[in-house]
């Protein structure tokens, strides 16, 4: 089972990575790995796991952050109408993407950042992803909203990049341009 002392923190090297695609049909071990990482994610939304075993709540996770420098991610978000999305995915690609942009009004964090980074991260509004699941299969998902940035979120982590860099560091709280906020 994952627990947050499996995973690393911001100035860890493999965070900075540009992780290697997964050789597919994905190992076993590889399988292995997303399922707990997939886990992890379920288990930090439910108070009583998180509690019990210390998880800080997570709705995403990339394969870096468990220090495998693998293009692998986990996503397990209710999105604004409430639907549960689980996503456990090998060599995730962002193969198209929209001109509007969109930003979490609330800021964005993450699992392998234990401070506060105040500021905008502007994203792509809608974003269409094609990646491989668990099972070996193809997957072409369009998404929007909270997915669509959550998506983006985790795939940085692939290309050794973190939320804050997006952040305008003159003026963190400058509306991108183009974009509409979305609170949550």
């Amino acid at each position: 089972m994952i627990t947050m002392t499996n995973i690393i923190r911001e100035g860890h090297p493999t965070l900075r990575e540009v992780a290697k695609e997964v050789p597919l049909p994905a190992s076993e071990e590889d399988k292995e790995t997303l399922k707990q990482m997939l886990e992890y994610v379920q288990n930090s939304q439910n108070p009583q796991i998180a509690e019990k075993y210390g998880l800080r709540p997570g709705i995403g996770l990339a394969a870096p952050q468990i220090n495998v420098s693998k293009r692998m991610i986990a996503i397990h978000v209710e999105d604004e109408k409430g639907n549960v999305h689980s996503y456990a995915l090998f060599n995730p690609k962002i193969v198209s993407h929209s001109v509007e942009k969109t930003y979490l009004s609330s800021g964005e964090g993450c699992l392998s950042v234990d401070r506060a980074v105040p500021g905008y991260v502007p994203r792509y509004a809608r974003i269409r992803v094609k990646a491989v699941d668990i099972n070996g299969e193809e997957v072409d998902v369009r998404l929007r909203g909270l997915l669509s940035i959550v998506f983006q979120h985790e795939i940085d982590h692939l290309n050794g990049v973190m939320f804050y860099d997006h952040i305008d560091s003159e003026n963190p709280f400058k509306e991108p341009e183009n974009a509409i906020p979305l609170e949550r």
